[in-house]
């Protein structure tokens, strides 16, 4: 190992070191199952915001963005667009009344538990249905960042993809396991700091290296003129039909935010509805300046190496952030920013983990008439995340398996089965349980269809998270009409719900039921 690769691997200790420091110190305060699933439902907004925006963007943010504005330009910007778009109505139309809805309807503190209480389904067949959705799609996700973790350390340090892939795995999980959901959101906190520091230092000191704003700008007109690609037009060649489609599909990537289950995680955690909007302030700040960060970045990419004469291969683009910061910084600050990447990867996956132990443990095993002890919930729990990482560990072994392209289709999934139910049944009370049903599997079977078969995605080149959403809605609505039945107790959980969310409303008593 290298001098450069040891200050780095010093840094990169420091940090998972860190990361195990925060799971024990979360581990001392999680007694009952509640507290691992949703720690106690007191999450400050600060914790909250910085806990949902590093447990959302993983390592696109970091590589995956910069990669594209590399490559295409600002055309591809249209993402971050609607991403911070989304995030934004996300906070600001569903958390307040989400975090008030689920103590009303039986104090649920899952989406499926809250889906199976508010639309009243006897059958507890949305709640089964739901669990499985994430199960599915979010084990293929813990694959995909065991994977992304044994070629991240491969590629840096040349180290056997296995060993990395069980070292990033052993210490998600064990910080996971025994700090819970306030461990989750804890290091989330410190994650998204470093990857905020990161997103901010590298564009800085790379336009200070080539000259100033100016300067940059000029060379990436060369870049332009030697290239063809005009890098700083968020239309790219003009508004042609197919133009419209990439602008129109990178804003769809919002519609998602409403049907993702370790966001909305967040939301239900909050301490009370009124902290909702702090912690939107502080989220959509936190994310439109890491976006800001990342757009930056790949268009200095863009100036730095098209013009030294040593562009990136495509292949290899999305490596233009750790690139920069290779060459911009001492090697142990280079290295923190590795951790940044480490740390993308390793929020996501710790999100996904609880949420999947949640879905195994309150939905499904919490289905049965008798019902767990807190002490039995907590254990319950911990198996659930173990579970749920060995079976991604095992999917991942193969970091070539085709069924990790499945993966693509989740925030699409999640976003087509979950989100036209979550405004439907926050803001409109005629949704019946079989409606709500039908309208969830036929979101994800869309979405899924959509993105999979070839035909339909070469003939409309549309991100299939749009038909997939109108989908929902529409079968939704319609299926309701025929199937609603007047239930008086909804009406007056919808009044309570609003005069819940008013400034200096009471606080919500989390003991209170809509059964009670």
């Amino acid at each position: 190992m290298s001098s450069a690769q040891t200050w780095q691997m010093a840094a990169i200790i420091i940090y998972l070191a860190a990361m195990v420091g925060i799971g024990l110190y979360a581990w001392r305060k999680t007694k009952t199952g509640e507290d691992f699933m949703l720690a106690g439902r007191d999450l400050k907004p600060g914790v909250a915001a910085l806990s949902a925006g590093a447990s959302d963007m993983s390592g696109w943010l970091l590589m995956g963005l910069p990669g594209a504005l590399y490559v295409s330009g600002l055309v591809e910007a249209w993402i971050a667009i609607g991403l911070t778009v989304g995030a934004w109505l996300n906070w600001f139309i569903i958390a307040p009344r989400l975090r008030a809805y689920t103590v009303l309807a039986s104090n649920s503190i899952t989406v499926p538990s809250f889906l199976g209480h508010r639309f009243r389904d006897k059958t507890n067949l949305l709640r089964i249905v739901s669990s499985i959705i994430i199960l599915v799609f979010f084990t293929f996700y813990v694959a995909s960042m065991l994977v992304s973790a044994g070629k991240f350390f491969q590629s840096s340090f040349s180290w056997p993809y296995l060993v990395g892939m069980l070292v990033v795995g052993a210490i998600t999980v064990g910080y996971t396991l025994f700090g819970g959901f306030l461990g989750v959101s804890l290091t989330d906190v410190a994650q998204g700091l470093l990857m905020f520091a990161a997103l901010i230092a590298v564009p800085i000191v790379a336009t200070v290296h080539l000259g100033g704003p100016a300067r940059v700008m000029e060379l990436i007109g060369d870049a332009h003129n030697s290239t063809g690609t005009n890098y700083l037009s968020l239309t790219g060649d003009g508004l042609s039909g197919a133009t419209w489609l990439v602008i129109l599909s990178g804003l769809g990537w919002g519609l998602g935010y409403f049907g993702q289950p370790h966001i909305l995680a967040r939301f239900i955690a909050l301490r009370s509805p009124q902290d909702a909007p702090t912690a939107r302030r502080i989220g959509i700040g936190w994310m439109a300046l890491c976006m800001v960060g990342a757009i930056t970045t790949g268009l200095i990419g863009v100036a730095w190496f098209q013009n030294l004469g040593t562009p990136l291969a495509e292949a290899d683009a999305e490596t233009v952030f750790l690139q920069l910061s290779q060459i911009l910084f001492h090697p142990f600050i280079a290295g923190l920013v590795l951790a940044a990447v480490l740390a993308a990867i390793m929020s996501t996956m710790s999100s996904q983990l609880i949420v999947c132990s949640s879905a195994l443990v309150e939905d499904l095993y919490g289905l049965r008439a008798q019902k767990a002890s807190p002490k039995t919930s907590l254990l319950l729990g911990r198996f659930g995340v173990l579970l749920v990482a060995i079976v991604g560990a095992v999917i991942a072994l193969d970091p070539g398996s085709s069924i990790l392209s499945l993966v693509g289709f989740a925030w699409a999934g999640f976003g087509s089965a979950f989100g036209p139910l979550l405004i439907l049944g926050l803001f409109w009370r005629k949704v019946s349980a079989m409606g709500a049903l039908s309208g969830m599997i036929t979101g994800a079977v869309v979405a899924f269809v959509w993105g999979m078969y070839p035909p339909i995605k070469e003939a409309l080149a549309l991100y299939e998270i749009i038909p997939g959403f109108i989908a929902c809605l529409v079968v939704t609505v319609v299926v309701s009409q025929f199937t609603r039945q007047t239930n008086p107790d909804v009406d007056t959980e919808f009044a309570e719900v609003k005069r819940l969310i008013k400034p200096g409303a009471r606080p919500v008593v989390e003991a209170q039921s809509a059964d009670a």
